[in-house]
């Protein structure tokens, strides 16, 4: 399965790489929107990991984005954030995300995780 993590933060990509790959997923990185819908138009990843707080162009604007896409909006996109209160995590969901996962997050599970949000899609 190829991932696409969309992550200002390179020490997330890393650990969200590292961890993924370690259970066999190919993983494309992106340290902001703009690279992220570049990346995943030209990669089609069969699922995106996004941070929602980045500069330049946020998660929920990301998101918007990659939908209005015919290309790629089929794309699921798991939300991944610090932000854990009920309320942003429904806002989210709302606005299209197959889940939200939270920062911060243990390494060795994060796959099954995310594997998780996925099975509950289809």
């Amino acid at each position: 399965m190829k991932v696409l993590i969309i992550d200002d933060d390179p020490d997330i990509r890393l650990i969200v790489r590292v961890s993924l790959s370690r259970r066999g997923f190919a993983v494309a990185e992106a340290s902001n929107g703009p690279d992220g819908l570049r990346s995943a138009r030209d990669d089609r990843p069969d699922v995106i990991v996004l941070d929602v707080m980045m500069p330049e162009m946020d998660g929920p604007a990301t998101l918007e984005a990659l939908l209005a896409d015919p290309a790629i909006a089929g794309v699921p996109v798991v939300f991944l954030t610090a932000k854990a209160m009920r309320s942003e995590i429904d806002r989210l969901r709302a606005l299209g995300a197959a889940g939200v996962l939270l920062k911060p997050f243990d390494p060795l599970s994060l796959a099954g995780e995310l594997e998780a949000v996925l099975r509950q899609r289809a």
